[in-house]
C-alpha cells in the first residue's frame, strides 16, 4: 500500500515566520501553489499559510471596501497593479496570518489515511513530519497522481 513517503512532494516551498505578505504572495504565485508551510530556521513546522489566509484580513476589516477589493483581484489572470502595490506596503508577517491548528502525518501514513484526513478535516494538503520537522507535503493532487499510477494501491484492504 502506498504511504506518504512514496507520494509526498519532498522539495516543499516554505517561508519563515517573519516573511512579509508580499513575499508570501510572490512565493505562491511564482510557484503556482495555493499554500505553504511556515517553518523556523531548523525546519520545525510552525503553521500553514494559504491564499485564503492572505485574503481573510480584507474580508474582516474592510467589509465596506469589499467592492474595491474585488475589483483589484478580478482584473484578469494577472494580479492587478494596485493590488500588488497594496500588498507590498502591507506590514503583516506570516506569523500574523498563518494557521497553527494543523493536521499533520508521518511518512508511514497510508494514502487512504491521508485521504481520510483531508476529507474529514476539509483540508487540501497534509504536512509530513519526521521528529517534528517538515520532510514533505501531500496534497490532493499528489493523491490523484498516485491513483492514476496505481489505482489498486489506494484501496484499504481493511476498509
Amino acid at each position: 500500500m502506498l504511504d506518504a513517503a512514496s507520494i509526498m512532494t519532498r522539495e516543499v516551498i516554505t517561508a519563515g515566520p517573519d516573511a512579509t505578505v508580499g513575499t508570501i504572495a510572490r512565493l505562491l504565485t511564482d510557484n503556482g501553489i495555493s499554500a505553504l508551510p511556515i517553518c523556523d530556521a531548523a525546519g520545525k513546522l510552525l503553521g500553514m499559510l494559504s491564499e485564503g489566509d492572505l485574503m481573510r484580513p480584507f474580508s474582516q476589516a474592510n467589509e465596506k471596501r469589499r467592492s474595491w477589493w474585488l475589483t483589484l483581484v478580478a482584473e484578469g489572470t494577472q494580479l492587478a497593479p494596485d493590488f500588488v502595490k497594496y500588498i507590498s506596503l502591507d506590514s503583516r508577517r506570516a506569523r500574523d496570518l498563518m494557521q497553527t491548528d494543523l493536521v499533520t502525518a508521518s511518512e508511514g501514513t497510508s494514502a487512504p489515511e491521508l485521504a481520510e484526513l483531508m476529507t474529514s478535516h476539509k483540508i487540501k494538503r497534509v504536512p509530513i513530519l519526521r521528529d517534528g520537522k517538515l520532510v514533505g507535503i501531500v496534497s490532493r493532487a499528489d493523491l490523484v497522481r498516485a491513483m492514476a499510477r496505481t489505482p489498486g494501491e489506494l484501496v484499504d484492504p481493511l476498509g
